[in-house]
């Protein structure tokens, strides 16, 4: 790396010589703090000569290094990439030439554990599951490619749910190779799951963004109980090809970051037809620059509905009392940036998709036949499992990697194994999912009270209806409760944070190591639409963040809180 070190600090000089006061600007402008440093700020730095990739790595491998294994043990990260200090000294040389490729030219980006990238790069794709250790996927996931293409770095792989949540009644956040992730705001908090440990890395500055996936709830979740921002896409929007499946019909890939302004940059460029995926062929063309629906004046004259009528029933879904009344403040907010609140606006179906078993028949069906299809899919793979029956098999055998105390359950895989293909039933269950999440689900509350969107705190039941349907959910801190439920078809949901849990809240148990609720656990509202309705949901989304700044109302606890920033690392020496 020599030449490379003495060529990049010749241009420098050069620049000095061309642009001498941007450069001196870029020395006296204070560095970012990394606990909430925006894609703006960094990729700002990285422009002027302030730092450059490289130093961004170091930082945030050290930030990782401080609180993963050690001190609070979060372990919301499986591991990091090898490669990646390599490929920031490329990339910072290929800034200096040609100039960004794009907003993450040269910024880090950690991907879930179910998210393919390919194996010389030195990591690994498992799905937090020791039956995939070492196995060697044909290629990178198509949203990792769309990721390079704009010059972003693959920082690691993030810890999550064992297979995305889909393995049995097990705690939010643990695997076997990673271990049980906790969230950040209080030590053992239920950080929800699937995308756990995508949420904790994001909220306290361990990358910059990170990408997350949903079947049901698996970003949603994460994203409000971590004060996080999360994109929950229509399904189809952003491509599913070298993602490890739960189904075809519900899995979409989002992002998970610390702004609605990230997490708009991010969408907007892993967004986008994937041959590789006929879903996303479907999608309309082009795809926006979701950036320009960042607007203070969003929810101007907007119609909201609340689908009051069950998803805010005690009885039925356990919302906290708490969270209600923190809710009612936020429709109050609305209000006031210039929404007309339209209460009730309930779903037609919203008791029928309550007690409908046909979500669960759908998901383990397709379960089966897409995870045996990711076996086949493999160039290779060491533990000779090749099926969903042999990971039964492989977990039952080696108790100590895949079934310790208190997370020993496999009935999600058991009941997966044990349907019989796409028969009559599954087809029935399909299409009536269609109908009830979306015909006579949201789009009904839609079109009957001429709303531009609904929105929800996020606890268990709001997630749902736009699982089935497939929509859309744009979250923040304001969600509560990791179930996977969502409408199957192709609903787009987005969360933002909405609050905290008082310090004085009865800490309640989430599984063996895992409390829930607890002090400073964050809370989040979500904003659902119809199909491709992201632009109008991040624009809704962005205008509370701005007015009510909630994100920065609370930080992590102190020891979950990691200390390395930019100027400990920079000038540390070449990779």
């Amino acid at each position: 790396m020599a030449p490379l070190k003495h060529l990049v600090s010749w241009i420098f000089a050069g620049l000095l010589l061309i642009h001498p006061f941007s450069v001196l600007a870029a020395i006296t402008t204070p560095l970012p703090d990394l606990y909430e440093a925006s894609l703006t700020e960094l990729q700002a730095g990285l422009t002027s000569g302030q730092f450059n990739s490289v130093d961004l790595i170091k930082a945030y491998f050290a930030r990782i290094e401080e609180v993963n294994l050690q001190g609070p043990a979060l372990r919301a990260v499986i591991e990091t990439n090898p490669s990646a200090l390599d490929e920031a000294a490329a990339l910072d040389y290929e800034r200096l030439l040609y100039g960004p490729r794009s907003s993450l030219h040269g910024i880090p980006v950690l991907v879930k554990d179910n998210t393919a990238t390919v194996a010389f790069e030195g990591m690994n794709t498992t799905a937090g599951s020791y039956t995939l250790l070492k196995s060697i996927v044909p290629e990178d996931a198509g949203v990792v490619k769309r990721l390079r293409q704009a010059g972003a770095i693959i920082l690691g792989k993030a810890n999550l749910s064992e297979w995305a949540h889909f393995r049995g009644n097990l705690a939010s956040g643990w695997s076997g190779r990673g271990g049980q992730c906790t969230n950040a705001y209080y030590p053992n908090a239920d950080p929800c799951g699937s995308s756990s440990g995508s949420a904790v890395a994001s909220s306290i500055g361990l990358t910059a963004v990170a990408l997350g996936t949903e079947t049901d709830g698996s970003i949603t979740c994460p994203a409000n109980q971590n004060n996080v921002v999360g994109i929950k896409p229509t399904v189809g929007l952003t491509s599913r090809a070298g993602v490890i499946p739960i189904s075809e019909h519900q899995d979409t890939v989002g992002p998970l970051a610390r702004s609605m302004s990230d997490a708009a940059i991010v969408l907007s460029i892993i967004a986008g037809p994937d041959p590789n995926d006929n879903f996303t062929l479907a999608q309309p063309t082009p795809v926006p620059d979701y950036t320009m629906a960042l607007s203070n004046s969003s929810l101007v004259g907007k119609r909201i509905g609340v689908p009051r009528s069950v998803f805010l029933n005690d009885s039925l879904t356990g919302n906290d009392p708490y969270v209600n009344v923190v809710f009612e403040q936020a429709l109050e907010i609305l209000k006031e940036l210039g929404a007309t609140i339209v209460d009730p606006a309930d779903l037609p179906s919203a008791y029928e998709i309550y007690y409908s078993n046909n979500e669960t028949v759908v998901l383990n069906t397709d379960f089966k036949i897409q995870l045996d299809g990711w076996f086949n899919s493999l160039v290779a793979n060491p533990s000779g499992v090749a099926s969903l029956a042999d990971v039964i098999t492989f977990d039952n055998a080696n108790p100590t990697l895949e079934e310790p105390a208190g997370y020993t359950d496999q009935s999600e895989l058991i009941a997966s194994e044990a349907t019989t293909g796409f028969n009559s039933s599954y087809y029935q269950s399909l299409a009536f999912d269609k109908e009830l999440g979306a015909t006579r689900g949201i789009d009904a509350a839609l079109q009957t009270y001429s709303l531009d969107a609904l929105v929800l705190p996020a606890p268990g039941y709001t997630t749902v209806p736009a699982a089935i349907a497939g929509y859309p959910i744009v979250t923040g801190t304001f969600s509560i409760a990791d179930l996977h439920l969502c409408i199957h078809t192709w609903i787009c949901c987005m969360t933002v944070p909405l609050g905290f849990y008082l310090d004085n809240v009865t800490i309640g148990s989430a599984g063996p190591n895992t409390v829930y609720p607890a002090p400073g656990v964050p809370i989040g509202l979500s904003f659902l639409g119809t199909a491709w309705s992201e632009y109008e949901l991040i624009g809704f989304g962005y205008a509370y963040e701005q007015r009510t700044q909630t994100r920065l109302q609370r930080r992590a606890y102190a020891a979950a809180i990691p200390t390395v920033q930019l100027a400990d690392v920079i000038g540390s020496g070449s990779p």
